[in-house]
């Protein structure tokens, strides 16, 4: 059973930036894809990045791209999330989620496992 766990949420002022972690246990990340989504009050869950093991190519959601950057690490079995220039509406609970090998990512139900969060807040 593959299990996540989330890190590096915290609060920030706007401009400022962040970088969170998603650590794997239990199985590699090996022939998983792995993505970030995120939660503000009120709202659906919406996806953020995602990244594929085999050969880390990388897809963003509109509201991050260019901010954002998703990145691996073999070695430690973690996925990160590097965000720049963080805004208000960046402020939700953030999740790491995998799922086996495939070719559809964007939305919560397309994946398996999940972490608990991690807060992220913007403050302006």
């Amino acid at each position: 059973q593959l299990q996540l766990v989330e890190s590096g949420g915290g609060l920030v002022q706007a401009g400022g930036s962040l970088k969170l972690s998603c650590a794997a246990s239990g199985r590699t990340f090996s022939n998983y894809v792995v993505g970030w989504f995120r939660q503000a009050p009120g709202k659906e869950r919406e996806f953020v990045a995602v990244v594929t093991w085999s050969d880390s190519s990388a897809a963003y959601g509109s509201s991050v791209k260019g901010r954002f950057t998703i990145s691996r690490d073999n070695a430690k079995n973690t996925v990160y999330l590097q965000k720049n220039s963080l805004k208000p509406e960046d402020t939700a609970v953030y999740y790491c989620a995998a799922r086996r090998t495939g070719s559809d990512y964007v939305e919560p139900t397309d994946y398996d496992y999940w972490g608990q969060g991690t807060q992220v807040t913007v403050s302006s």
